[in-house]
Order: C-alpha cells, then sequence, then structure tokens
C-alpha cells in the first residue's frame, strides 16, 4: 500500500466524509498553553469534525515523568489509540484548533510515527480552516469510535527520537544540527518563558526557526515546500545533514519535523524533554542568551 500523503487539506477530508471515510480516522489532537485559559477537550465537545476523537495529549503520555506529555510506553500508546477506534489499517488524520492553523497536530503525527506507524496525515489548517471552508461540525458528547480496534506497535523509531544525554553529547560533538521552534525572545533569552521559574535562553549551537516562520499567516496553512526551505536556510540550516528539533516542551518542535518531511527529510529527530528538561537539568552554565556564547561544553 502506497504511503499517505502528509498534509490533506479541508476539502479532500470533507469528500472523504461524504463518500464514507473507509480506513480513515479522525482526531482532534488541540493543545493549548496553560496561560491561554483554554480548554481543548471542552473546546471539542462544542465543535468539532463529524466523527473526530479526542487525542488528549497529556494524558496519552508518560504518567510518570515529572516533565510535560512524553512519549508514552508502546504498551500505554497500543492501549490509547484502540479505544480511539485506531488499527494498523487506519488512515490517521490529525487537526488542531489553533488560530494559526496548526499547532500541536504534528506532535500527534510525529507520535504515531515513532511507533511505527506511517498512515497519518495533518489536516493543513486544521479546524480554522475546514469552517473557513464552510465543511460541516459537530457538537456535544463524541459517539463511540465507529468500530472496535486493534493496534499493535511493532517498531519503535527510537532514531526520531532524541535525549537529554543525546543532547548533551551533540553540544560537545555537534554532529547534529538543533533547530529550535520558540519564540525569538525566547530563544534568545530576552523574553520569558510561560513556564514559571524557567529561564530563557538556547542549547549552544541551536538555531532558531520559529514554528510561525513555518505558516503561511494569510491563509493559517503550512508554506510550499519551496518557501520551508528558504526559511530552514535562512536560519542556517541545511535539510541534506542530520537534524534534530526542539521546543519549550516537545509540542511545536514536532511542526518542524513535519515540515522538512514535507520537503523530504523523513528522518528529523525531536528532543521529547526540550528546553523544559534542559533549563532544568543542564545547569546555567549549558543556557545561551544573545550575544553570549555558552561559558562551558562541560555538564
Amino acid at each position: 500500500m502506497a504511503r499517505v500523503q502528509p498534509l490533506v487539506g479541508a476539502l479532500w477530508l470533507s469528500n472523504r466524509l461524504r463518500e464514507g471515510l473507509g480506513r480513515i480516522r479522525i482526531l482532534d489532537a488541540s493543545w493549548h498553553m496553560p496561560a491561554t485559559g483554554r480548554n481543548a477537550s471542552e473546546e471539542f465537545a462544542q465543535r468539532r469534525i463529524p466523527t473526530a476523537q479526542f487525542f488528549d495529549v497529556d494524558r496519552i503520555a508518560d504518567q510518570k515523568s515529572d516533565l510535560p506529555h512524553m512519549l508514552p510506553s508502546p504498551s500505554e500508546f497500543e492501549e490509547h489509540v484502540a479505544k480511539l477506534g485506531i488499527g494498523n489499517d487506519s488512515h490517521v488524520v490529525v487537526y488542531d484548533n489553533n488560530a494559526s492553523g496548526l499547532f500541536s497536530a504534528a506532535r500527534v503525527w510525529w507520535t504515531f510515527r515513532v511507533f511505527g506507524h506511517d498512515d497519518v496525515s495533518v489536516l493543513d489548517g486544521g479546524l480554522p480552516k475546514w469552517i473557513e471552508n464552510g465543511c460541516s461540525v459537530e457538537d456535544g458528547q463524541a459517539k463511540a469510535p465507529i468500530a472496535s480496534a486493534t493496534f499493535r506497535v511493532h517498531e519503535f523509531r527510537s532514531g526520531l527520537v532524541r535525549t537529554f544525554q543525546d543532547i548533551k553529547e551533540n553540544v560537545q560533538s555537534n554532529v547534529e544540527q538543533v533547530a529550535d521552534a520558540r519564540s525569538e525572545g525566547r530563544f534568545d533569552g530576552t523574553a520569558p518563558e510561560p513556564r514559571p521559574g524557567l529561564p530563557s535562553g538556547h542549547i549552544s549551537h541551536s538555531r532558531n526557526v520559529h514554528y510561525q516562520s513555518l505558516l503561511d499567516p494569510q491563509t493559517r496553512t503550512l508554506k510550499s515546500s519551496k518557501e520551508l526551505l528558504k526559511v530552514f536556510d535562512s536560519a542556517g540550516i541545511s535539510l541534506s545533514k542530520p537534524m534534530i528539533a526542539t521546543c519549550g516542551s516537545g509540542i511545536t518542535a514536532c511542526l518542524i519535523a513535519f515540515a522538512a518531511f514535507v520537503c523530504n527529510q523523513e528522518n528529523v529527530a525531536v528532543y521529547d524533554g526540550a528546553w523544559t528538561e534542559w533549563a532544568l537539568k543542564a545547569g546555567p552554565q549549558q543556557i545561551v542568551t544573545k550575544n553570549e556564547e555558552a561559558r562551558t561544553t562541560t555538564i
């Protein structure tokens, strides 16, 4: 079976809904920063794409970790997604409800790929674009999944995941490029982090690729491959070389990985613990701010 397109449009999905979903399963993967005051599950109940199930990014995660929404174990992932009506033969389409059009959906796209499931796509422009195109929505309590399913993780792609130790070693070797999806101010250390008590700044040798630079501000859709390549190039990132994506807590880093995937670079890894873990564990000497070199490369 041919691999599915990573990016699909509202009209494409709307046509599939009219024709019958077949093996397609739709997930609302909305997640919002705590400071926004938004509740993704409540908003899902108020308005969603018909037949969608809610993928709770914080719940389908490692509940033993002190870090936010870290990858769950394979067995936990199997259990959760099967309850959402997703099987190994499902084509999963993920969207989110963010004003920018894309924010957290790519995190779930990446998670499925980590667990060996390639038949997963992101809805371009998310729910806002869906509504803008006049496509139907539903509200109220979501119906049970349209069919029971069995999902088995046959492969865990460790090459798509980076740990604190991996980043620590890469600071020394500088073998892999590091692209940071946070805003310029947070990256430079001139704006505060949204998580209280966490210093801003960046990992040594990393480059800033703000996730919003990957999106067209007018259409709220992903930029073309040609435009994306320009964004990476202007940040000093070459997609022909190994790359790690990072951000605040592993959400928008996945949008960098997704954009690279659309540009035919399929092996971008994501630092799962991201800046939250690095800032807590690496120590102040490993936090680089604007116009400042790392004081040491030894942790």
